[in-house]
């Protein structure tokens, strides 16, 4: 049994080889699909390979299936956990609204961890996504990001039937109350 580097040594290692911006461009390319799913599979492989750590990402037999492709998007977006640019704001904005779960709980869960506020607005209808981890994951980005107005929506969530998105709504309130100085429940 072989081990993969975790993600964030992978893409720390495509910075280091490829230079941030590089590897940032591609990640954007994949996300909004100007480098298709296709290409990813065929051409592009290389750069696909250098942000996931694997020759065969997926692990997919050849063809790869292209209900399969929505993962070049989920790798592309998980990379901005590990780098950034103030540029990539407009990217995640779009890629709030993407069709696949797992690209949509990323930009909650890097929305919390830089804090950017000026997404939070875009996540509030995660707040009503089907799945509990990614209800749980807008709710802390909305407890790290937002601001005094967006506390009604977290708290309607106290009630939530997933115990994991009322322990994120407590901890998101008591994270507001803390950063903006002022009572929220």
């Amino acid at each position: 049994m072989t081990t993969r580097d975790a993600p964030r040594d992978v893409v720390r290692a495509a910075c280091a080889e490829f230079g941030e911006d590089t590897v940032i461009d591609w990640c954007v390319a994949f996300l909004t699909e100007e480098i298709s799913g296709e290409e990813a599979y065929g051409a592009a492989l290389p750069k696909l390979v250098a942000i996931t750590g694997a020759e065969n990402p997926g692990g997919w037999k050849s063809p790869v299936d292209p209900v399969n492709y929505y993962w070049i998007r989920v790798w592309a977006v998980r990379a901005f956990l590990y780098v950034w640019r103030d540029d990539l704001v407009d990217v995640l904005r779009e890629a709030a609204g993407d069709p696949a779960w797992r690209v949509q709980e990323h930009v909650a869960k890097i929305t919390a961890q830089r804090e950017l506020g000026q997404l939070v607005d875009v996540l509030l209808p995660l707040l009503d996504h089907e799945l509990p981890r990614v209800r749980a994951a807008a709710v802390r980005a909305v407890g790290a990001a937002g601001e005094y107005e967006h506390a009604d929506a977290v708290r309607r969530l106290a009630d939530d039937p997933d115990q994991t998105v009322r322990a994120a709504v407590d901890r998101a309130l008591t994270k507001l109350e803390d950063r903006l100085d002022r009572p929220v429940r």
